[in-house]
C-alpha cells in the first residue's frame, strides 16, 4: 500500500516535522516522524481482529523534543553507555558529554534522537538521512547516516542502517522503541512471555551499569531466558530495578528474541545482524510519565529489545569492535516480525 506523508508539527525553533504512514494488506500500520526518525505508532491486529497501538510514545512533537526515555527514536552515534564518557582512538583521547550518572549514553543530549532528519518515501518504506559534522558532541569524523524503514505484507518492520565516516570513529546505531503487545496504554508487561536465544550475556557493575568486560554463561542465572519465561516469574530476582542487560546474539538467521502476549495472541520475533541485544524492561518509567492519549506509562509498562554492539565496546578489546574506518561502510539490519493467533 502506498506510503503517505503529512505534517506532524513544528519544533521549538520552527522546523517542520513530517509524519510518514506505512501500512500493509493485513491491517498493520506504522507511523514514523523525521524528528529522531522515531516510530510514533505501531498498530497490530490481535487474535480477534482488534487493532491496537503497541508502541509507547508522546502525543506531540514537544514530547519528542524532551523525550528522556527515548521513545521510538534512533540513538547514536553510540547507543548505550560509554564509561566516564571516555575512549582513545589512534592515540587520541576523547572526552564525551556525561549525561547518565558517570557515563555518556545514546550519543549525548543533542544526539541523533533530537534532530530533524531528511526524509523521503522509498517504495513501500521511508528513508531518513543526516550528516553529523566532525567533532559533533566531541566524536571524531564527519559521518553520514541513512536509515530505511520498511513494512512488508508478511508483517515485518525492517530497519536497515548504513553509515560512512571521514575519520575512524565509534558507531553503534539502534532504534529505541518501547513495546507493549497488549497495547501502549494497557499497563504492565509482566504478563508477557519472553524468550532470548542467548547462551551468554555481559555482566555489569551495578553502580555504573557498565559491563565488567566478562562474557558469562547464562546457566543457572536469571539471565537464562532460553525457554519461554513469564516476566513476573523472574523480574523480582534480577539485580537492580529489572532487566537492562546485553545478551550475546547467536545467529542472524533465527530470532534472537521472541515476545508473546497470550491474551491478545500477539507475538513479536526479533532478528538482527548485530552481535548484541539489550533487553530493557522500562525500569525508569513511572506514574508521572504521561504519553499518547493521556495514557500513564508506569514502571515495567513496556519492554525494549535494542540491537547493538555491546555496551562500552569502544573500551573493551575483547568485545566486537564498533569502530568504523574511512572507506568502510557500517551496515546492519534489524527486523521485528509480528503475528497474532
Amino acid at each position: 500500500m502506498p506510503v503517505t506523508k503529512e505534517e506532524y508539527g513544528h519544533t521549538a525553533n520552527n522546523q517542520r516535522v513530517e509524519q510518514y504512514t506505512l501500512s500493509n494488506v493485513n491491517g498493520l500500520v506504522a507511523k514514523i516522524i523525521n524528528y529522531g526518525a522515531a516510530i510514533t505508532e505501531l498498530w497490530i491486529p490481535d487474535k480477534n481482529g482488534k487493532i491496537d497501538d503497541v508502541a509507547l510514545g508522546w502525543p506531540d512533537i514537544k514530547g519528542y523534543e524532551s523525550n528522556s526515555p527515548y521513545f521510538g527514536v534512533i540513538v547514536g552515534r553510540v547507543a548505550n553507555r560509554i564509561a566516564n564518557g571516555q575512549f582513545s582512538l589512534g592515540g587520541v583521547a576523547y572526552q564525551l558529554e556525561i549525561n547518565n550518572g558517570p557515563n555518556h549514553i545514546h550519543g549525548g543530549v543533542s544526539s541523533f534522537s533530537h534532530r530533524v532528519w531528511d526524509g523521503r518515501i522509498n517504495g513501500n518504506g521511508v528513508s531518513f538521512s543526516c550528516t553529523s559534522p566532525d567533532g559533533e558532541n566531541s566524536y571524531p569524523g564527519e559521518v553520514t547516516i541513512t536509515i530505511n524503514y520498511q513494512l512488508t505484507n508478511d508483517n515485518k518492520v525492517i530497519m536497515s542502517y548504513a553509515a560512512k565516516t571521514t575519520k575512524a570513529t565509534p558507531i553503534n546505531l539502534t532504534n529505541h522503541s518501547y513495546f507493549n503487545l497488549g497495547g501502549h496504554d494497557s499497563g504492565s508487561v509482566l504478563d508477557h512471555i519472553v524468550e532470548i536465544d542467548s547462551d551468554k550475556y555481559t555482566p555489569m557493575d551495578m553502580e555504573t551499569s557498565i559491563p565488567t568486560g566478562e562474557i558469562s554463561c547464562v546457566d543457572n542465572t536469571v539471565f537464562d531466558l532460553r525457554s519461554p519465561t513469564r516476566l513476573e516469574d523472574k523480574i523480582n530476582d534480577v539485580p537492580g530495578l529489572g532487566y537492562d542487560h546485553n545478551f550475546c546474539v547467536k545467529s542472524s538467521e533465527r530470532p534472537c528474541a521472541t515476545v508473546t502476549h497470550k491474551e491478545s495472541g500477539r507475538k513479536m520475533k526479533v532478528y538482527t545482524t548485530k552481535p548484541g541485544i539489550q533487553f530493557y524492561t522500562a525500569n525508569y518509567l513511572n506514574d508521572s510519565t504521561i504519553g499518547k492519549h493521556e495514557a500513564v506509562y508506569p514502571k515495567h509498562s513496556a519492554l525494549c529489545l535494542e540491537s547493538q554492539f555491546y555496551p562500552n565496546s569502544v573500551n573493551q578489546p575483547n568485545f566486537p569492535s564498533c569502530i568504523l574506518h574511512p572507506g568502510d561502510t557500517y551496515k546492519h539490519e534489524t527486523t521485528y516480525a509480528f503475528s497474532w493467533n
